[in-house]
């Protein structure tokens, strides 16, 4: 699903103008990327959560020629999806990741 297709669901289902739709679409995405730009977490109850992951620096191979090389530190989006959501798209609970 495109966020235009996403727009056209919730236009539909809520008498909306797909314009108006894509407008909230962008809003909530918009107030996402920025929560997490502030190294904040996003909790959407029955849904997930979105956070950030810091990864540290690190030494690695490039597979190629066998050179060394540095991994320069990077932050990186994650999302983990809630017990629900996992019920919902039929996931055992108790699988990996799952706490």
């Amino acid at each position: 699903m495109t966020k235009a297709d996403l727009a056209r669901s919730i236009a539909k289902k809520h008498n909306l103008t797909q314009k108006e739709a894509a407008r909230v679409v962008d809003a909530i995405l918009e107030a996402i990327s920025e929560t997490l730009a502030q190294g904040k977490k996003v909790e959407l109850r029955g849904f997930g959560s979105f956070s950030v992951k810091k990864r540290p620096g690190r030494k690695a191979r490039n597979p190629k020629t066998g050179e060394r090389v540095y991994v320069p530190p990077k932050v990186s989006p994650t999302f983990k999806a809630s017990k629900a959501l996992k019920t919902l798209l039929g996931e055992p609970l108790g699988a990996v990741g799952d706490s």
